[in-house]
């Protein structure tokens, strides 16, 4: 057995692999990346030069690896599964939507998925210092940290107006499905049935076409109550301190969920992730036997063949992947840095995947199948009560209860579930957001409670901003967020420079190599072929046919955002965008040198302390070995099998 060690070119620290190299008992690589010989599961042998550097204490791992699983799980499986992806695939030809969104998942959302949680788990850092891995890119870190933060800010505000409706589900009657309250106006008109218009009238003396200009009291409920909606965000208004209170809950929920890191967040998951399903299987139960139900599941998934030639299909499809998946948001890379070194995070991201995108496609039957039932009870076409996003589970689910018996369980249950849907997405968003920010703190400069602390300062800041959003224009405020702040063309545009950055600077082969050193495999050369070709051409052409076709922001079909409002929305978008370009351009004017000594400079990888850094004479290197980066404290050293 030779001498393992590592060799320092062009500022980088490497370890050296043997390719090609068979085991004569077991015919797999005898040379381990790991640092242990096949079988040792993880233990680093001892090295056998001499160490430059001593590592700093481990980094947190999770206790189990099935608390990453599930962790990643309650992230990446939140609202976008249940109140969107139902409503695009029947928007957009039913099952036929499968194919693009299917095809895209291949080509761009896995190979994406795999890239940010393997890299995470190979450089051992957050979402800002695993850019180190290519330093002259490393503001696609702040770009996702800025991305997270916006995320973090207003994607709570759902968390708390679905707390709120859990709270007001406990009644005899459900405050929403009655006029005569304090909130509704003259026009408020309850919801009537079928049968109620067989001869034409309803409520007495008003026929159903005048019905049509009155409103529903769970709109009121919603608009009057809820949101104490204003004119326009120019008039903000009072706080509405119910939901404010709300929110304050959810808040000290992600507090006590996050504080402790990933030993607590880990156990949490296992339910915040798990019991959704379960009251998503008693709705689907529920609603199949509802009558309607039937028309409703037909609606979700009858095929049009001629949407596959609308370009939209192929968009929204690309959309809901990134949104559903995720990517680009720096939480993924995190979550993976607390992984072992030697965990295969090839399998676990292709088993998240289908976890993922098959919630997706069982929401829509459990949501179709109560739209079906709302449409047959009130005489309407299904297109009717459609709807997606906060229209599907503020308006027309609590429509939906309204008319079944015993309508507060099933309300209660619904908001259970959506508060659970949306808790664990929160609190492991927030989890990325802190460990990006902890690993800026040198580990010299470590206090007590240090994580307690910054948790606090994080969700303390979040929360006095969310104040905009529970005032009488919160709901344009919180738009603002929803449209620009992490839309589809961030998320497109990190994940496009993420590709390139790993395909092209850092080395796709190299990068399958890194990746081969943790699970003892190189993987299937489609990722490969994805990150250096099909996944940047995928982001681009969206991208581009998002700006081309970008239509301002506007809420309710009626009201029109001022000149003022869009431009904050675009500074949203821009303040992650700019990241890359901006931090790309500083770094490259503040080095030394000729252009080419720059960018050689600033394209090599930083190891951090963590790494044990060994010398290996030239003369050491065959030619069956390549030089790959040592990334893990448990890579330690690598064993060198003879030749012979």
């Amino acid at each position: 057995m030779a001498k393992g060690a590592s060799s320092e070119s062009g500022g980088g620290i490497y370890s050296v692999s043997v390719e090609q190299q068979q085991d004569k008992k077991t015919g797999r690589l005898a040379a381990m990346c790991q640092g242990a010989p096949a079988g040792s599961k993880g233990e680093a042998a001892d090295p056998t030069g001499p160490a430059l550097a001593l590592p700093p204490p481990e980094r947190e791992t999770w206790t189990r690896q099935m608390d990453f699983i599930m962790s990643c799980v309650g992230f990446a499986v939140g609202l976008g599964n249940v109140w969107r992806f139902p409503y695009l695939c029947y928007k957009n030809g039913g099952g036929v939507f499968l194919i693009p969104y299917l095809l895209i998942a291949l080509i761009g959302g896995i190979p994406i998925f795999f890239l940010e949680i393997s890299l995470g788990q190979f450089m051992k850092a957050g979402s800002v210092n695993v850019w180190n891995i290519a330093p002259l890119f490393k503001g696609l870190g702040f770009a996702s940290m800025v991305i997270v933060f916006y995320c973090n800010t207003y994607y709570i505000m759902v968390l708390a107006w679905g707390f709120y409706y859990l709270v007001k589900s406990f009644a005899a009657t459900l405050p929403w499905s009655t006029c005569g309250n304090p909130w509704n106006s003259p026009e408020c008109v309850e919801i009537f049935r079928h049968e109620d218009c067989a001869n034409g009238t309803a409520n007495g003396n008003l026929t159903c076409d005048e019905l049509s200009d009155k409103r529903s009291p769970v709109i009121e409920f919603w608009e009057n109550k809820v949101l104490c909606l204003s004119k326009g965000l120019e008039f903000p208004g009072a706080i509405n301190w119910e939901v404010t209170l709300c929110l304050l809950a959810c808040w000290i929920l992600v507090y006590f969920c996050v504080w402790k890191g990933v030993k607590s967040t880990g156990k949490i998951v296992y339910f915040t992730a798990t019991f959704p399903y379960v009251v998503l299987i008693i709705l689907l139960i529920r609603g199949v036997m509802l009558p309607g139900a039937q028309d409703g599941i037909i609606y979700y998934l009858k095929p049009d063949w001629s949407k596959l030639a609308s370009p939209q299909v192929w968009i929204d499809a690309g959309t809901q992947i990134f949104f559903s998946y995720a990517i680009g948001l720096g939480a993924l890379t995190a979550l993976g840095s607390y992984n072992r070194f030697n965990n295969n995070c090839y399998k676990d991201a292709i088993v998240l995947a289908l976890i993922n995108s098959g919630t997706s496609f069982f929401s829509g039957f459990v949501v179709f199948s109560i739209l079906g039932f709302m449409a047959a009870e009130q005489g309407v076409d299904i297109s009717k009560v459609a709807e997606s996003g906060p229209g599907l589970a503020f308006i027309a689910y609590p429509r939906a209860v309204t008319l079944m018996p015993i309508a507060p369980l099933w309300a209660a249950l619904f908001f259970f579930m959506l508060l659970l849907l949306g808790l664990d997405s929160q609190f492991v968003g927030v989890e990325g957001f802190i460990t990006g920010i902890l690993d800026f703190f040198p580990t010299t400069y470590t206090f007590r409670f240090q994580r307690e602390v910054t948790v606090a300062i994080c969700c303390a800041v979040c929360f006095f901003l969310e104040l905009s959003m529970v005032t009488e224009g919160g709901m344009y405020v919180f738009q603002l967020f929803d449209y620009y702040s992490a839309s589809g063309t961030t998320l497109l545009w990190q994940a496009f420079w993420e590709c390139i950055v790993i395909a092209w600077v850092y080395g796709a082969d190299r990068f399958m190599d890194d990746i081969a050193c943790m699970i003892g495999y190189r993987p299937f050369p489609w990722m490969k072929w994805c990150w250096m070709f099909l996944t940047p051409l995928v982001c681009l052409g969206i991208f581009l046919f998002n700006v081309a076709y970008y239509k301002p922001l506007i809420y309710n079909n009626s009201y029109i955002y001022p000149w003022w409002g869009e431009a904050i929305g675009w500074g949203f978008a821009l303040s992650s965008m700019l990241c890359v370009p901006l931090t790309a351009l500083y770094k490259f004017i503040r080095a030394k040198g000729t252009p080419a000594e720059r960018w050689h400079h600033l394209t090599q990888p930083i190891w951090g302390l963590h790494h044990l850094e060994y010398k290996v004479p030239e003369s050491d290197v065959g030619a069956l070995t390549t030089l790959t980066p040592v990334s893990d404290r448990a890579a330690k050293t690598v064993i060198l099998e003879s030749v012979m």
